[in-house]
This record gives structure tokens, sequence and C-alpha cells, in this order.
């Protein structure tokens, strides 16, 4: 493969705007803190993973044997006996999250999606592609969901069937729905909990709750059917994948028989990156427990920090337990795009990704909100 000249000047000029921004996103969820030269070697080969990790592919070129450790580590840390789960690393959370719908569209073909209003912009999405019925339930002001009015509206509707869409962290405020609450409420309205679905969407949180001494509920031992967490979040990636995970028996209930590949399908997008599942496989076997608790404690650390400046400064800040989210009032527009920040509503978030190994990055933004709030108390 050959460039031209000014081909080639615009690869470098892009190599050195990379390099340049590669630490900017402290308005995201990304770790940038991540290394994985050692795969580099693979990139030559078309590694397609189609079909089941767990069975015979016609296509050789596959990642299964590092695919399916990752699955046995995830299914052991959200505590599920891997011979009882099933799950693949996916394109992303949208794809994760989409794989648990399915499975609880298909279980109860005709319930109901309940999901919070501080749920991802995705599900909207989700929604439509699988033409699912659906009710959009309130959020409390923290961001957690309303469990009164998801009562409330699975009552109404008379639904026998719910599919509960569960935020383990929200996008916005990092709030954790207490799924404990949920399957309460649910039970004290008389459905048994064989007759409903309940899928934990844990993209940031689920690589944090299993490192902390306190973590909320949020496994399959705490009740959850399905969960989805990101690769390119916490764990970091250069390229955007997930995970889920399943039950076993309820993800056979979608399997197809595909001639062409020799092969069971049961994911979604069928032709998969086959790159990714080595890269967390690199990841997982890479890192021992003690050192994500490492990890996402600096990260936990620089949020308390983050909090503690903010609340110093006179400016309401406020970070939930076990959540690297720090949630501010919204600043004027110079600052929020000069930091790169999200922002919805009034409010902005800062995210102590493990790449912020010390404060700096923190500081210069906390500073220029300080700055901005003189100027416009002026």
């Amino acid at each position: 493969m050959s460039l031209s000249i000014t081909d080639q000047n615009k690869l470098d000029a892009f190599w050195a705007y990379c390099v340049k921004n590669q630490y900017f996103n402290i308005g995201y969820p990304e770790s940038a803190d991540f290394d994985y030269t050692i795969i580099e070697i693979f990139m030559r080969f078309s590694i397609n993973n189609c079909g089941d990790w767990g069975e015979y592919c016609n296509y050789l070129l596959n990642s299964f044997d590092f695919e399916k450790e990752v699955m046995e580590y995830f299914s052991n840390l959200f505590k599920i006996p891997f011979e009882e789960s099933w799950g693949y690393v996916t394109n992303g959370g949208t794809e994760s999250n989409m794989f648990g719908c399915y499975l609880g569209r298909e279980l109860f073909p005709d319930g109901t999606l309940y999901y919070s209003k501080d749920t991802h912009y995705s599900v909207a999405k989700i929604v439509k592609l699988l033409r699912i019925k659906s009710q959009l339930v309130e959020s409390q002001p923290n961001g957690e969901m309303d469990y009164d009015d998801l009562i409330k509206k699975i009552t109404i509707s008379g639904e026998k069937h719910p599919i509960i869409f569960a935020n383990i962290g929200t996008t916005v405020r990092g709030a954790i729905d207490d799924i404990s609450e949920i399957q309460n409420r649910i039970a004290a309205i008389g459905i048994p909990r064989d007759q409903y679905y309940l899928h934990a969407d844990a993209a940031l949180s689920g690589m944090i709750l299993p490192f902390v001494d306190n973590p909320q509920p949020f496994t399959f031992a705490d009740g959850i059917d399905s969960i989805g967490v990101s690769g390119h979040k916490m764990i970091g990636s250069p390229i955007p994948c997930g995970i889920v995970v399943a039950k076993k028996n309820n993800v056979d209930r979608i399997s197809v028989e595909i001639d062409y590949i020799a092969a069971h399908d049961k994911t979604i997008s069928g032709s998969r990156n086959g790159h990714t599942p080595l890269m967390m496989w690199a990841a997982v076997r890479s890192h021992s427990d003690a050192e994500w608790r490492r990890r996402i404690g600096h990260s936990l650390t620089m949020a308390k920090y983050a909090v503690d400046r903010f609340n110093a400064a006179g400016i309401d800040a406020l970070c939930h337990k076990n959540s690297i989210t720090v949630v501010f009032p919204k600043p004027s527009e110079w600052v929020w795009k000069k930091h790169c920040l999200a922002i919805s509503g009034d409010v902005a978030h800062l995210i102590t990704t493990a790449h912020h190994l010390d404060s700096s990055q923190i500081d210069e933004l906390i500073d220029d909100v300080i700055a901005d709030k003189n100027q416009r108390a002026a």
C-alpha cells in the first residue's frame, strides 16, 4: 500500500492531532491509558468472529478461543456460573443494550419496555428498531429512576410482563437505579419474578462496582437477567466495543442456524470484529483484581477531589456513591467548548477516568468554571 506525498502528509498531520488530543476527554467516559501494541501484529489479518464462539465455525480466522475466556471472566465478575451464561463482545453499549432488550422482547413478545428519562439516548432508538412497546418513566432529581412512577405506569397499563431497563450509572449524573427496590416494588403488585425481564446498563460502572468495597446491587446474584458493559470506557480500547452477558437459557431462544458458516448465530451484528475480543482478553489477562482496584480507587479519589474543589469555591457539585461522574452547573459556552464537556439541560459533568494521573486537567477546568462564575456575577 502506497500513498501520495499529499495523502501521507494528511495522515502525519492527523497523527500529530491525535497525540495532542489523546487525553482531552475529561467530559467523556473513555479511558486512554491503554497499550495494545502486543495486538498490533494481528491487524494484518481479517479476523471475523461470525457466529457463536462456543461452536465450530467454517470461517477459520476467528478469535473465538480468546472471546470465550473474556466471557468467562465477565460471567465470574457479574456472578453467574459460566455454563449458565452466554454473551459476546459487541460493537459497543448500544448493541449490548439492544441484545438485552431483544431477549426481553423474545421472552415476552407483548411486554412493555420501561426506562427512565435519564436513560442513554440509544434506548429510544432501540425501541424503534425492535418495534417494542415502551413507557418513559420519570427520574428523581438525582437521576435515579422514580420507582413510584414506574409502578404507577405498570399498574395503570395492566402490564403483566414488564421489561425493565435499569441504569447502573446514568450517562449524565452517574446515578444507579436500585434493582432491589425495583424487584421489591414489582413483587408487591403481584408480578412473579419469572414473569418480567430486568436488563442492567452498566456501561461505565460495570467495571467500577466489582472492585469497590460496598457496591450497589448490580449482578445476576442480585436478580438481573442481562447486563452490558463498555470496553472502551473504564477498561480502555482504541476501538469502541462492549460486552453483554445474559442467561444462556434465554439466549437459546434466539439462536439461528446459518448453513453459510456451518454455525449457529445468537448475535445481533452477525459478522463481528475479531480484534476487540483480543484487546479485551489482553486487558483482563494483564490486570489483577488488585490492579483494577488501585486504578479505580485513584479515579474515585480524583472525583472526590473535584467535588471538594467545586464546593470550596461555592459551586454546587455532586458525585454519587461509587461514581467517577462529577456533576456541576453548566458553565458558559466558552468553558464547555474549551474543555469538550458533555452538557445536558442546566448541568455539565466531568469524568475522572484513569488516565488523569494527577489533578492538572481537573484544576484547569475548575479554574475556568470559577472564573466564568465570577465574570457572570460581576
